[in-house]
């Protein structure tokens, strides 16, 4: 989790870089389509294949559109006019919107007073380090498309976790597909903003070539790896990770400087995120995700079935011996098959006498 915090936190660096030469939704389409072209030639050099079938093919097309295209787009697009520092502090809103997602869809039950006052904590610190107060505060809509990323990575981590992960198809497999068909939804959005000219100078190159290798493709992969061990709300965490990561490669590399409100913000963004993954001290067994959850369901439905046919069985068995009691091994002889029609008084004497 930390080389996925240390690679993720340093996207938005490299965003800030390529956005020097590229519009945002080149930048997009750039990191999808070599990140697919890495993963795909890892998935066969594994020797793995991608995923066969309309219904799986549903559900990536559906997860690479929330978890790849759209935020990725965002983040392009609200990197305009957001330092790279600040974005990666917005960024860790994630598990915040996996929490309220949770709540929306009812699998967050019972949520702790801690883990609610985290929750609210970390909207306030987000408000604050927005401003809305203030004319013309340091984030404006660039911001709000940050926020949007980072709601729309909590939807797809969610979707994945039910629909794709632990399915029989390997991650390697699901993530190279995904970037195959997240390249696909952004060449279809190019022509109304990604075609203007460009200028690929070295700084330009590298940081395509470091955000589609290692924070597209490998940071994915990862991702997905985590979503398939650990489930959807751990992978979301990685996300309150990224802001020291961000925010010390914005300062150094790129001079970036932070507000005393921004800063006081991100404190309370992180204590509240902090905060909603305490545990519950009372619990004796960890919570379930909910691809867990349904899983142990199944597991649980499947044994119920066996046991109810083997009960069935041992009835059916004790029924048949009481209807057809010669045919139990203790009194199968062979002299069971004499005719039928021999009087009934002779017929225990000759089984007495076999």
């Amino acid at each position: 989790m930390a080389v996925l915090a240390l690679l993720w936190g340093s996207t938005f660096l490299w965003i800030e870089l390529a956005l020097r030469g590229l519009s945002p939704l080149q930048v997009t389409f750039v990191r999808c389509l070599l990140g697919a072209l890495v993963l795909t030639v890892a998935c066969y050099a594994s020797g793995r294949r991608l995923p066969r079938g309309r219904t799986v093919w549903r559900h990536i097309v559906v997860a690479a559109f929330f978890c790849n295209a759209l935020p990725f787009a965002l983040f392009s697009l609200g990197q305009q006019t957001v330092d790279s520092g600040l974005a990666g502090v917005l960024n860790a809103t994630t598990p915040l919107w996996s929490i309220a997602l949770g709540l929306a869809l009812g699998s967050e039950r019972g949520l702790r007073p801690v883990r609610l006052t985290g929750l609210l904590l970390g909207f306030a610190g987000t408000t604050l380090i927005l401003a809305p107060w203030q004319s013309a505060g340091a984030t404006g809509w660039g911001a709000l498309a940050i926020l949007g990323a980072a709601a729309s990575y909590a939807v797809a981590f969610t979707y994945m976790g039910r629909t794709l992960v632990r399915r029989g198809t390997p991650t390697i497999s699901l993530s190279a597909a995904q970037l195959i068909a997240a390249s696909g939804l952004t060449a279809v959005a190019l022509p109304v903003g990604g075609l203007e000219s460009i200028d690929p100078g070295p700084v330009v190159v590298v940081a395509a070539l470091v955000l589609s290798v290692f924070c597209t493709a490998i940071t994915f992969h990862l991702t997905y790896r985590i979503i398939n061990d650990e489930g959807a709300t751990n992978a979301a965490v990685v996300g309150y990770l990224l802001p020291v990561v961000s925010v010390l490669l914005g300062a150094v590399v790129l001079g970036e400087g932070l507000s005393v409100r921004v800063v006081l913000g991100m404190a309370v963004v992180l204590v509240g995120v902090g905060m909603t993954r305490r545990k519950d001290p009372t619990a004796t067994a960890p919570a379930r995700t909910g691809e867990a959850e349904a899983q142990a369901e199944a597991e649980a439905e499947a044994e119920a079935e066996a046991q109810a046919q083997a009960q069935e069985r041992k009835q059916q068995e004790v029924a048949d011996s009481a209807a057809h009691p010669e045919d139990t091994p203790a009194q199968a002889t062979p002299l069971r098959d004499e005719p039928s029609d021999l009087p009934a008084t002779r017929r225990p004497a000759l089984e007495t006498a076999g």
